[in-house]
């Protein structure tokens, strides 16, 4: 059975259709990205997943369990967290009360959380932070940061939305090697990039969404011979590159 599965999703807005019969499935321990241009879908199809909003047709699946029309936070103790594009910690908290809400509020239950904050800060290299204020910190650790709040809920699947934009190129390696980790010990991962050299040397398999539809599956060497997903989105000169 697929960690997560996504059977025929389609988002229409009053005639704009944002996603259109999207299909695919996510096994346990995988990193999948999620690549396209901007306006084809991806954040739409993060926030069904995440509850924030209900497709016009389709369904969600998180272990067998369908998860449409559940509440975000009900998702959230079911396995799923996320961060999002815009880069929103509490910047007048420390490191550890950040970690704290995301622990707090995925679990009903109290007990642990400090051995989970404790472990969530050592798996993002955040431990010797802990006690700063987040407003001093620059924005990749403020990335770093937001994948800890989400990881302390304890998600089976953890989304991250474009977390290498605005990085630099050794930035962005230690974001990798972030994912890897996370994927390694604890979550399994969906991430949307545009940072392709990245997405392709991280990630198991590459999804395309172009102009709401699923354009092509597969490993990345496939998705970079794909003559479809070259011309509309990689372009000529990243395939031979």
């Amino acid at each position: 059975m697929a960690l997560l599965e996504v059977r025929g999703v389609t988002m229409d807005f009053g005639g704009l259709v944002a996603l259109k019969e999207v299909s695919f499935a996510i096994e346990q321990g995988e990193i999948v990205g999620l690549i396209g241009a901007n306006g084809a879908g991806k954040s739409t199809l993060f926030n069904i997943i995440t509850g924030l909003q209900k497709p016009t047709s389709g369904t969600v699946f998180l272990n067998g369990t369908e998860i449409v029309g559940l509440t975000p936070h009900e998702i959230v103790r079911l396995g799923i967290s996320r961060t999002f594009q815009l880069v929103r910690p509490f910047l007048n908290y420390t490191v550890e009360e950040n970690v704290r809400v995301g622990a707090l509020f995925g679990h009903a239950r109290h007990s642990g959380v400090s051995g989970r904050i404790d472990h969530v800060l050592k798996i993002t290299e955040l431990d010797a932070k802990r006690n700063l204020l987040v407003r001093t910190l620059p924005i990749e650790q403020r990335k770093m940061v937001e994948v800890a709040r989400a990881l302390a809920s304890g998600p089976r699947l953890l989304l991250l939305d474009e977390p290498m934009a605005g990085l630099n190129s050794v930035e962005i390696e230690r974001f990798i090697e972030l994912i890897r980790r996370v994927s390694k010990e604890s979550a399994t991962v969906l991430v949307v990039e545009h940072v392709m050299k990245a997405i392709m040397s991280v990630s198991r398999r590459v999804i395309v969404l172009h102009a709401g539809l699923k354009l092509a599956e597969g490993t990345p060497e496939t998705i970079m011979a794909n003559k479809d997903v070259v011309a509309v989105y990689l372009g000529a000169d990243y395939a031979k590159s």
